[in-house]
């Protein structure tokens, strides 16, 4: 579908479906800890900035020109978004696509999430 991204204004399920944040919950943090140490593991924590600029988009997504940078030749006209643009809603879920495929590429595999049964 075609989407005009103007940040603040996008609607969920409008102009985009879904959205991403990726956070684990503590618990599992402290049961991967201790069966790492049970086993004696090396744990090795790798910090992941998360600044969502080089997503693939899976939809068209336009941008509106900003206030103070409108061309006077073309003021109607707007952007095309090649990749994930920093405040769209859909770019931390592109990133991770992103991310999650150089992981899978370079040897890592993906688990599946276990349901929560409590």
């Amino acid at each position: 579908g075609l989407v005009v991204a103007v940040g603040y204004s996008q609607q969920e399920g409008i102009d985009y479906d879904e959205t991403f944040a990726p956070v684990a919950r503590i618990e599992s943090i402290r049961l991967f800890l201790a069966y790492a140490t049970h086993k004696d593991f090396t744990v090795h924590q790798m910090d992941v900035k998360t600044a969502f600029l080089n997503g693939i988009l899976k939809e068209e997504v336009y941008v509106g020109q900003p206030p103070g940078f409108v061309s006077k030749q073309y003021p109607d006209h707007v952007y095309a978004l090649d990749k994930a643009l920093y405040g769209l809603k859909q770019a931390p879920r592109a990133w991770y696509d992103v991310l999650s495929q150089f992981l899978i590429d370079s040897g890592f595999q993906k688990v599946q999430r276990i349901q929560n049964t409590a």
